[in-house]
């Protein structure tokens, strides 16, 4: 393996230092560091960061590779500064044995762009009315220890309580997706003035609020772990914040797009705009930056869900409900959290790099950078601009809500173990 040295690297936004990065780990960091072999790359005016860990990736294989793979998602991963994403288990078929959950670990680490940590459903085939195999994934090659029915609810109190007190043995962890689904029958958009002007369906922020109460109530009664997927309501803040003060093991999640749009952006009538949860109002997303500010909201987790052409350029009605985001989700927090003054470098750090690892419970990732730590490395320019332009992206998917936008920042090198997964040619 090649080592490097990174010379001139500014450590979470401070002073510029330089990194020597030999056998997979940070060696030594210090000034005017010299090696004799070693690739030197000019990371002046950059930006290092941990490796970035996504809880919430959707890599749709195996069952619809039309729309992503494990391996072209984890390539956009990587270009987006991630060394390590969780792969949702709403796959065809679904990730509720120990099988599928081994295919998908494997594809990832055949295709070696960043880790792939494979989610266990909660229940066979996200049905809602058994446990799925969720010993057996713990078990398994793929260690799973984040289950989710995602784009589903596990919606039956009972079901809930049952995965809560399993997973529980092995400290794993259910991510519910909040929905009550019986309040978002046909629901299109946030229920709010937008809603009621455009006569689309109203999604009330009640259906994800009951749920969210609910499970926070039985997570305390069982003494089990509830993270809670992409957060977007301001009552939801409280709730949680509520949860927290009460020291229950109860962590959240918001995506980049929650924390920058709002459903006015429905007046378009462009179904790139449509998402599950639906964007919210001006003050929703005002409440989301300011909880994943002060730590009640614990991290920043993309939700990419890729749709092919076809499913989302048609009518609002029936376009699928999802937007990619691994290779825009830094420059989004950038813009959204760093520009606006609510979070520094290492607050970036520690909301995408070093919680969501913790929650995941992996323990390679979200390291400190610091001699004898693994070289998982992501330096980002923050001084670019750049236009998003999704022809050029990675993932074989085009439904961003960016595109068009100039956003700030790139990202310039992601290291994987002192393997390098991007690295731009002027930093050669």
């Amino acid at each position: 393996m090649t080592p490097y040295i990174i010379k001139n690297a500014r450590i979470l936004g401070g002073d510029a230092r330089d990194l020597l990065v030999r056998d997979g780990v940070i060696a030594e960091i210090g000034t005017g560091l010299r090696e004799a072999a070693v690739q030197t790359v000019d990371a002046d005016g950059l930006i290092a960061l941990p490796g970035l860990v996504d809880l919430h990736t959707h890599l749709r294989e195996p069952g619809r590779e039309d729309a992503e793979t494990v391996e072209s998602g984890t390539r956009a991963a990587a270009l987006g500064g991630y060394t390590a994403v969780h792969a949702m288990a709403n796959t065809h078929p679904v990730a509720d044995t120990a099988g599928v959950v081994e295919q998908v670990w494997r594809l990832g680490a055949e295709a070696g762009y960043c880790d792939v940590h494979p989610v266990g459903a909660v229940t066979q085939g996200v049905a809602g009315r058994q446990l799925a195999e969720l010993g057996a994934m713990a078990d398994s090659a793929a260690r799973v220890r984040v289950f989710s029915d995602d784009g589903h609810c596990v919606s039956d109190a009972v079901i809930m309580r049952r995965a809560l007190e399993y997973v529980k043995a092995f400290g794993g962890v259910i991510a519910q997706h909040a929905q009550e689904p019986r309040l978002t029958e046909g629901a299109q958009m946030n229920e709010g003035d937008v809603s009621g002007r455009l006569g689309l369906a109203g999604w009330p922020a009640v259906a994800e609020e009951a749920i969210i109460s609910r499970d926070c109530l039985l997570a305390a009664h069982v003494g089990s772990r509830l993270h809670v997927c992409h957060v977007s309501t301001a009552g939801s803040v409280e709730i949680i914040r509520w949860a927290k003060s009460k020291g229950w093991q109860v962590t959240a999640e918001v995506t980049p797009h929650h924390l920058l749009l709002d459903d006015t952006l429905a007046e378009t009538y462009d179904p790139i705009y449509k998402v599950n949860p639906p964007l919210r109002t001006r003050e929703d997303v005002l409440a989301l930056r300011d909880a994943l500010a002060d730590g009640t909201i614990d991290c920043v987790a993309t939700d990419h869900a890729p749709h092919p052409l076809e499913d989302k350029e048609t009518e609002w009605a029936v376009a699928a409900m999802g937007m990619i985001g691994l290779e825009t989700a830094l420059a989004v927090v950038h813009k959204a959290m760093v520009e606006t003054g609510l979070l520094d470098w290492a607050g970036v750090a520690d909301r995408m790099s070093r919680r969501p690892a913790r929650i995941g419970l992996l323990t390679g990732q979200g390291r400190a950078l610091e001699p004898g730590a693994p070289a998982n490395i992501t330096l980002y320019d923050p001084a670019a601009r750049t236009t998003v332009d999704p022809a050029g992206f990675a993932s074989k998917s085009r439904n961003t809500p960016f595109a068009g936008l100039e956003m700030p920042g790139r990202v310039m090198a992601t290291f994987l173990r002192g393997r390098t997964t991007v690295l731009e040619g002027k930093l050669q």
